[in-house]
């Protein structure tokens, strides 16, 4: 049986006034039970494609699709299977993480026992139970992160688009996350998910795609792209190609 297609992305160009293209005729398919690199030099066209996907940037050229649904014509469809984490998270910071968690499970129309099992599993495995009580504004950048990644785990998206995840996270709380990436997509979700460390990529992707000025250079399975040699050799090597 074939995975369902969660993200397809065909043919997504953007360009801004005037500028060269930062996306060009981007084209790649996330299916169920994906973990899916996006990889690229900083500038490159990460954001710029993902921010696309999640509905925060418009677009002309090419379509979207998450879930068979069209982000140009189906956003609500869209983001209530979707979560987002941009790699600089912002949160209200005039309210307490738990006030946050729970206003975006009101948003996702959780319910109170199903929320309240979700946050407090995760604040566990994230280590912030304590500090769910304080305002955010009080939390240095890898807590807000925290924050930030339940919130996205609230709703159990269907796909989970992440821009640099890792950046900024103490070593137990990035296991934490790749952890529960994997219990996803073994459990039929996807995950997209942007970044520049190849070697998280390398053990945590079963497929990637590599960006270069705004065009995707290789894509595909990792055994595929690399044929045995390490991700950081055949990125190398595809970049100066």
């Amino acid at each position: 049986m074939s995975n369902k297609a969660m993200l397809e992305i065909k043919h997504y160009s953007k360009s801004y006034s005037g500028s060269k293209k930062a996306a060009d005729d981007v084209s790649l398919t996330v299916e169920s039970g994906d973990i899916y690199g996006f990889i690229g030099h900083n500038g490159a066209g990460k954001s710029t494609t993902i921010r696309a996907v999640v509905g925060v940037l418009d677009f002309t050229e090419g379509e979207i699709f998450i879930d068979g649904h069209s982000v140009k014509n189906e956003p609500l469809e869209c983001k209530r299977v979707t979560a987002y984490i941009p790699d600089n998270p912002d949160l209200y910071e005039n309210l307490t993480g738990i006030q946050y968690l729970n206003f975006i499970a009101d948003v996702f129309g959780i319910s109170a026992a199903e929320r309240d099992k979700s946050i407090k599993q995760y604040a566990a495995a994230f280590e912030i139970t304590d500090a769910l009580g304080d305002l955010i504004s009080s939390y240095s950048h890898g807590m807000k992160q925290k924050v930030a990644i339940i919130s996205a785990l609230i709703h159990k998206p269907k796909l989970l688009v992440l821009d640099e995840p890792f950046v900024g996270l103490d070593p137990k709380a990035s296991f934490t996350l790749k952890e529960i990436m994997r219990k996803m997509c073994a459990e039929g979700s996807a995950v997209f998910f942007s970044t520049h460390v190849l070697d998280v990529a390398e053990k945590l992707c079963n497929k990637i795609a590599i960006i270069k000025h705004g065009r995707i250079i290789a894509s595909g399975s990792m055994e595929e792209l690399t044929g045995g040699h390490s991700l950081e050799e055949t990125f190398l090597e595809a970049d100066y190609e």
